[in-house]
């Protein structure tokens, strides 16, 4: 559900919320109430993992794939699969 409130966040400029809502079978009040509340701790917590995975990446010039990204991350005491 998430994703279809993404897209009409993405979208509300080209349509409107109304029909966008309409199209994909969701009330509006459902997408406002999505819009104006706080992140999840897990939303945090994936926005930090993804910044600390792009920070190893960089730091390796681009030649860390997964498994060493992995490995990395494990090192510096951050447990993710």
């Amino acid at each position: 559900m998430s994703s279809c409130y993404k897209l009409i966040d993405a979208e509300k400029a080209n349509y409107s919320v109304s029909i966008l809502c309409k199209v994909l079978g969701i009330s509006r009040s459902g997408y406002y109430d999505w819009r104006d509340r706080p992140p999840s701790r897990r939303d945090c917590e994936n926005a930090d993992l993804t910044e600390r995975i792009r920070e190893v990446h960089h730091r390796s010039r681009g030649t860390y794939g997964y498994p060493r990204v992995h490995a990395e991350l494990k090192a510096l005491g951050i447990h993710c699969n």
